[in-house]
């Protein structure tokens, strides 16, 4: 059996643990922990101490929590939400976003700034659904008409980038067409899932059994729920799609067919993200952060200067479209709501890491994107927070309440 050193693993939890906890020393101070969980890695690894370099216990620790993470967010889909006008108006300021997104990818083109505009165009429409949700349930606005067409935009923008990053941008060398039509079918299997496990929800002798071992030892339903997310990311790896995309499905699928959580197990959401947030999601954060490369980007000029020109970009693409919400909630809350759109994290890490390994932008421009992924998180829920309180200071979660899911 090869030697397998613990030390740096020990070395990345020590950081995810003690980031939040410093935070909570710091109620007022309103920065999500998973920005500070990046930078603990950028200080810990080569980028400036040189303490941890991501070995194979690091790699594959980080790779689970990018899973858990995806997949934490597919439960955080609202499904209740997309219906209606704000389902109507979210769907389309998503297809706003991305001919916004593809204009400004390929003026970015245009001007030697980017290589890969499709890419570009994609990682723009994205939105940190994770941050939104956390801070609309503490300002009770998640229930409202504003909340729910937030929420719609989220969610529907979390579908589309993810589909498309796996239809375009697969590891895999294959054609659009072939990608299209694996995905198809991958879409068959989950709505086949979806119904197997809706009919089988509906008899009672499982229900039984799955009642009496829920809180054992057995812990049946989050075994369940890791078998879908395993199983999953292993059929979209063995198509060739992104593996992103089966855990992003996995936890949608599960929002689905898990309607009476409240009612028969009330604390398997809550076990869910004991799991995730508390064991692997901040390995993959700080595991991003040591491989941050802060040297290639502060050696390069033209590409610290495109972290304001992505931040901008970002608001452009994703904030814009917002204001076709203004006959809904209003121009003040259309505001805000382009603001929470235009943030945005995990999606940003996990693209870099896909397009620096298919070669779409080097690690300089790489660095440049997740650095404005970090700044839009800290920025834009702000100032939508002032903008919802007439310029007033918010009184939103506190670093440590909002930062686990601060992720997405």
């Amino acid at each position: 059996m090869p030697h397998v050193s613990f030390l740096g693993i020990a070395t990345v939890t020590a950081a995810a643990f003690l980031v939040p906890l410093v935070l909570g020393f710091f109620p007022r101070l309103r920065i999500p922990s998973v920005v500070v969980e990046i930078m603990a890695g950028i200080v810990l690894g080569p980028s400036v101490l040189g303490w941890v370099t991501v070995d194979p216990p690091i790699q594959i620790l980080s790779l689970i929590g990018l899973a858990t993470l995806l997949f934490l967010g597919g439960l955080e889909i609202e499904f209740e939400h997309l219906k209606g006008k704000p389902l109507q108006l979210a769907s389309v300021g998503f297809l706003i976003s991305l001919v916004l997104g593809g204009l400004v990818a390929f003026g970015l083109k245009a001007t030697n700034i980017i290589e890969a505009p499709l890419f570009i165009a994609i990682v723009l429409s994205a939105t940190a659904l994770g941050v939104i949700i956390p801070i609309l349930k503490d300002s009770g606005q998640i229930a409202n008409e504003f909340g729910q067409l937030v929420v719609a935009g989220a969610s529907i923008s979390d579908f589309g980038t993810v589909i498309l990053l796996s239809l375009f941008f697969s590891r895999e060398a294959k054609s659009t067409s072939s990608q299209l039509l694996l995905l198809g079918g991958f879409g068959l299997l989950a709505i086949a899932i979806v119904m197997f496990a809706t009919r089988v929800g509906r008899s009672q002798g499982i229900s039984t059994v799955l009642l009496r071992l829920q809180d054992t030892t057995a812990q049946i339903r989050v075994r369940g729920a890791v078998l879908l997310l395993v199983a999953l990311v292993a059929v979209a790896e063995k198509l060739g799609l992104e593996t992103i995309l089966g855990a992003f499905m996995a936890g949608a699928i599960l929002t689905l067919v898990d309607r009476n959580q409240a009612v028969t197990h009330p604390q398997f959401r809550t076990k869910l993200e004991a799991i995730g947030f508390g064991v692997f999601v901040p390995v993959f954060f700080v595991t991003s952060g040591l491989k941050f490369n802060l040297r290639a980007l502060l050696a390069s000029p033209s590409s610290l200067a495109q972290v304001p020109i992505f931040l901008l970009a970002l608001l452009v693409v994703r904030g814009l479209p917002a204001w076709i919400y203004k006959s809904l909630v209003g121009p003040r809350r259309a505001i805000a709501a382009g603001l929470l759109q235009a943030a945005n994290l995990s999606f940003i890490v996990a693209a870099v890491q896909i397009g620096t390994e298919l070669k779409l932008i080097n690690e300089a421009s790489g660095a440049a994107l997740v650095a404005t992924a970090l700044m839009s998180v800290l920025i834009f829920p702000l100032a939508a927070g002032m903008v919802l309180r007439g310029g007033e200071p918010p009184d939103g979660p506190a670093a440590g309440e909002a930062a686990p899911r601060g992720a997405h």
